[in-house]
């Protein structure tokens, strides 16, 4: 059920709800994103539709009227699939699709769909597919709609229903068995995390398509596959990027942020967000040349507070300011958002600066100790070199000394520990 190998680009119409939350030009860049994200799963937009209405129509979402116009429009352009901007409930899809005759997704379905056929790893998978069931649990009603058809009206609901229910069941076991495997992973990764703690560590995140893995690229020469398209980037990588000789940070690229990001999906990528949660600096990427990027910027600061990160050291870096055309903006946005930085991680712009403002928190935080041990005391050398970053050890006749770099709080922790064995 993760990925379905598609043959040929299905024909789609989009459709957004105004309901006055937005303006008329917000909504349109929704529906352009929406765009966007159909392309990356494989569909060619046909026509954008905008229905202006107070509040969704509990049936049809939409109405039931500009429903049936949206029928004739599909019979006569050979549209294969209808996609909505809003997440509709079981009863609004049963009905939707019974009216079209044609698939309907919503944009949690629509980004699930992206990120199944865009995970490669067996974690990904696993956190694709529980978020897939725990979607689909509540949907199920609609799978069954083909025995009716096969027996007939009275007398078919007892074996329907009971079939839901041992599908749902099924379901069930499967979600526990994939948060179980999904638990071990996250246990392992805090054993990895300790470990990170022997250096500062700063995860970039940012809305899709700002120029993350390009900037990782940039910065460690980690060759991380980067993109021109939405959740190019799943599973988190994680690479040292020197800053000097011999001071060195761990840096963390993660998945893109995306507004109206399914609840299930942050839930289920819970282990792969952990990088963040446990970095001592965020990376804030923003692509300066998306018009809507200030709403943006709300999007992942709604997402790190989910995630419980919002009171993390944050730098926002400004990407992509080589294809400004405005340039006279910059002073605009430092204004606006003090202490941020402009790049262009695709050319190397500012790049110089950022690793200055990174060995800047590295040199506050990290310091250079050494400590004098006896021979016999393997014990606290191998405590050392598990807790800090040791760059060389001199061995003399009746001691060794140990030189390593480490934060206060580690320092402090190893002199508690050498002092009490």
């Amino acid at each position: 059920m993760i990925e379905v190998k598609r043959e040929e680009r299905e024909r789609a119409i989009l459709i957004a709800l105004s309901t006055g939350a937005y303006t008329e030009e917000q909504v349109e860049e929704h529906l352009d994103e929406l765009e966007l994200l159909a392309d990356t799963a494989g569909a060619d937009t046909i026509f954008k539709i905008t229905q202006e209405k107070s509040k969704p129509d509990p049936a049809y979402f939409i109405g039931r009227g500009k429903a049936e116009e949206i029928a004739q429009l599909i019979q006569v352009n050979d549209i294969q699939l209808i996609i909505f901007d809003d997440d509709l409930n079981p009863t609004q899809v049963r009905n939707l699709e019974k009216l079209f005759g044609r698939k309907v997704l919503d944009r949690s379905g629509l980004i699930l769909d992206i990120f199944a056929s865009h995970a490669k790893t067996k974690e990904a998978k696993t956190q694709v597919e529980l978020a897939q069931l725990q979607y689909m649990l509540p949907r199920l009603t609609r799978a069954w709609t083909h025995l009716s058809k096969q027996y007939g009206g009275i007398g078919t609901k007892g074996p329907g229903e009971k079939q839901i229910e041992t599908d749902r069941r099924i379901i069930r076991t499967r979600i526990s068995k994939l948060k179980e495997y999904l638990k071990k992973i996250e246990s392992q990764q805090e054993t990895k995390s300790s470990s990170h703690k022997k250096f500062v560590t700063a995860a970039l995140v940012g809305y899709t398509n700002a120029g993350k893995s390009t900037l990782l690229n940039r910065l460690t020469n980690a060759n991380v596959l980067a993109e021109n398209k939405l959740f190019a980037t799943l599973d988190s990588t994680t690479r040292a990027c020197e800053l000097e000789k011999n001071k060195k940070i761990l840096l963390s690229d993660t998945v893109g942020f995306i507004r109206k990001l399914p609840h299930h999906l942050i839930a289920s990528f819970k282990s792969t967000l952990n990088v963040v949660r446990d970095a001592d600096i965020i990376l804030h990427v923003i692509d300066i040349t998306n018009p809507y990027f200030e709403e943006h910027i709300k999007v992942v600061e709604n997402t790190l507070e989910q995630l419980g990160c919002e009171k993390k050291i944050q730098i926002k870096i400004f990407n992509k300011i080589d294809l400004l055309k405005e340039k006279s903006i910059l002073n605009t946005i430092n204004q606006r958002f003090p202490n941020s930085l402009f790049i262009s991680a695709e050319r190397g712009i500012g790049i110089t600066n950022l690793k200055d403002l990174l060995l800047d928190y590295y040199e506050a935080n990290f310091n250079e100790y050494q400590l004098k041990l006896k021979h016999n005391q393997s014990k606290n050398i191998s405590i050392i070199y598990e807790l800090a970053e040791v760059y060389d050890t001199i061995y003399k006749d009746d001691y060794i000394l140990l030189k390593y770099r480490a934060s206060k709080p580690i320092q402090n922790k190893i002199i508690k520990l050498v002092n009490h064995n």
